[in-house]
């Protein structure tokens, strides 16, 4: 299916940025609202978000957008050519209901009826039409043009196509989308994010702490806006209705909340009415000066998103990998519950789990099936294969993913690829990834050199700082576990080359320094910028560095943080080839192919465990490993093949034997 004619339904703050982005990504669009003085306000505000954008220097052509946005009054003339209509009106279902009455007589046969409802059912917002499997929810967050993530739904209608077909134009437009195959109140997001509203109502109800004193704790760990603060953001309304339909939808303990109500009988709204948990002026939120409160902690929040991404999960609404992306892109976070998940344990979170439901009395605080059952490590590697929509089910299954580290052989080359982000970041799945590739090439007699790089056009930027850690401990064994990994790679019996091209930063660099040979481009950005965030090189920097260029250049590029470039690198001995930009892949391909056609496995081998032993090693001693060495080369077929090979003038075909 084919989309080129979008119309949205709905001006306000959400429909107009839907529109904007359709636009910026240069398809016509239509906008309907109920009269021209609604649409001349929404017509400003893109008029006003685009100026940011050019002078942010992020677009140039301001007329060419907006001359792509075109604006009725009237329903059905805005949608009878449309191939794609997105519903962006309030998030009252008899509101939706009626709209979608009008778009099932108006819109042609083939037309996909999106809606971009946040919580309600796709079901219920269909009920009554013809064309229910034209329905599916394409949910953008606010605001559009900032945030990436859609949640593309679909309920026991959606026709397989149709889901397809706007998953994909959600990507065309810009956005990550991700699946949700099963329509469940709130989705992944805002489900996620359920029980965390009622937990922080429940905080003021039973006086525990007070919002500025949650607000401020949440700040002291690093967030830009506490919880009580980003709902009066939001709207208290917007809260107090989401509750009040997971109430009727997913459990009655949503109900329980008396904070939010007041609130809202009260029209104390938040930022749109001047007061909620704080008065606002000029935009900002007045809190009172506060100390951190105890009573809360962040284990208490991570427990709860992980128990409600595990129901999620069981249910089969969605797959872990698209949890995780969704909560990082829909909350602006790092990370998300999955990656928390990792690093904890079962036992942990299902006692955090039942402490929280003792104290509060709540079914939702109790622990999932799975995280009772011990399960938890189980589910979160799980992804989800949905069933036909005619089973009105889906099921759970083991499927694979795109892989950390990628790996092709090319004779007797093989070439590991990093692969994730596009900075190629170092995390602990590259880790898995690199350490089982290096292990079974380690015993591969026919490959003979291993050229490390990244997919694209970075080497890697260095460590993925958004993981998760438990506890210092935890933290320490990751940074050994790199260290394991990359002597791995320094010790493998094979001439190891890194590739070192766009960024070769930190736990990248100390990656290409675990190499034998070095080759980059010329304006590769090399460096270690640890010091700068509170940490040091440790993946084995610190020692590698200073062997490769002395202590005190050593000390000057790891205390200062500053980085250098490939031509740097040359001139100081640490890079051995510099190639261009555009012939790097080619030219290391080519000096590996060289190599393994000139060079003897074994001697190879032996030659590089000399050197590497050479900086620790008196001179006396090395000189008797290197005569041992020169003993066990003696019998070996490739010595006989290459000395024949030189009498012979001709290319010598080692076997490593």
């Amino acid at each position: 299916m084919e989309i080129n004619k979008v119309t949205v339904i709905g001006s306000g703050i959400m429909g107009h940025g839907i529109a904007e982005v359709i636009a910026l990504a240069g398809l016509d669009v239509n906008i309907e609202d109920v009269s021209n003085e609604i649409l001349e306000k929404a017509r400003n505000s893109i008029s006003a978000s685009l100026d940011r954008l050019v002078n942010s220097g992020k677009l140039k052509n301001k007329d060419e957008v907006l001359s792509r946005i075109h604006y009725f009054t009237d329903i059905p003339a805005s949608v009878k050519d449309a191939d794609l209509v997105i519903e962006a009106v309030p998030e009252v279902l008899e509101i939706k209901r009626s709209v979608f009455d009008q778009l099932d007589k108006s819109t042609k046969d083939t037309a996909i009826l999106a809606t971009n409802t946040s919580n309600i059912r796709l079901t219920e917002i269909a009920e009554g039409i013809t064309k229910k499997g034209k329905v599916v929810g394409m949910h953008f967050f606010n605001p559009p043009v900032v945030l990436k993530l859609v949640e593309v739904i679909r309920s026991q209608y959606t026709e397989d196509e149709v889901f397809e077909t706007v998953y994909e134009f959600s990507k065309r437009i810009g956005k990550t989308p991700i699946k949700v195959y099963k329509d469940t109140p709130g989705f992944v997001v805002n489900r996620i994010n359920a029980p965390e509203s009622l937990y922080f109502c429940l905080v003021i109800d039973k006086g525990l702490a007070k919002p500025e004193e949650v607000d401020r704790f949440a700040r002291s760990q690093g967030l830009p806006m506490g919880p009580y603060e980003l709902m009066d953001y939001v709207g208290i309304d917007t809260v107090y209705h989401s509750l009040q339909y997971y109430a009727k939808e997913l459990s009655p303990d949503y109900s329980k909340c008396q904070v939010y109500t007041k609130l809202f009988n009260d029209k104390k709204l938040g930022l749109k009415t001047g007061e909620g948990f704080y008065k606002w002026v000029n935009g900002k939120a007045q809190i009172p000066e506060a100390k951190p409160t105890k009573a809360v902690e962040l284990m208490d929040i991570f427990a709860l998103e992980i128990n409600e991404a595990v129901k999620i999960i069981e249910e089969g609404v969605a797959s872990p990998d698209d949890i995780e992306t969704g909560v990082k892109l829909g909350m602006n976070r790092p990370f998300g519950p999955i990656t928390v998940a990792k690093g904890l344990t079962n036992a942990e979170v299902k006692s955090k789990l039942e402490a929280l439901y003792q104290k509060f009395g709540v079914e939702v605080f109790r622990p999932a099936k799975s995280i009772a059952e011990g399960k938890l490590k189980t589910v979160i590697s799980m992804q989800i294969a949905p069933s036909k929509p005619e089973e009105k089910k889906v099921e759970a299954a083991y499927v694979s993913s795109s892989d950390p580290v990628i790996m092709e052989t090319k004779g007797k080359i093989a070439v590991l690829r990093i692969n994730n982000t596009k900075n190629n970041l170092i995390n602990a799945a590259v880790m898995d990834g690199l350490e089982k590739a290096l292990t079974d090439l380690w015993n591969n007699r026919e490959i003979s050199v291993v050229i490390i790089t990244g997919n694209g056009p970075v080497f890697s930027a260095g460590a993925q700082l958004d993981s998760f850690f438990s506890s210092t401990f935890d933290f320490m064994e990751f940074a050994r576990r790199g260290e394991r990994v990359y002597k791995l790679l320094s010790e493998i019996p094979k001439v190891t080359i890194a590739e070192m091209k766009g960024y070769t930063l930190g736990g990248g660099f100390e990656m290409a320094l675990a190499c034998d040979i070095r080759v980059a481009t010329d304006d590769v950005q090399i460096g270690f910028p640890e010091v700068t965030l509170g940490l040091v090189p440790g993946w084995g920097g610190t020692q590698r560095l200073s062997r490769a260029v002395g202590q005190s250049r050593a000390a000057y590029y790891i205390l200062t943080g500053e980085r250098f470039t490939g031509r740097d690198a040359y001139e100081m001995g640490i890079v051995s080839k510099i190639f261009s930009k555009d012939t790097i892949d080619s030219e290391t391909l080519n000096l590996a192919q060289t190599i393994a056609e000139r060079v003897a496995p074994i001697s190879a081998a032996l030659a590089k465990r000399l050197v590497l032993r050479s900086t620790n090693t008196s001179l006396d001693d090395g000189l008797e490993m290197e005569a041992i060495s020169m003993g066990l080369l003696y019998g070996t077929e490739d010595l006989k093949e290459g000395i024949s090979a030189f009498l012979g003038k001709r290319k010598p075909n080692y076997q490593g034997k």
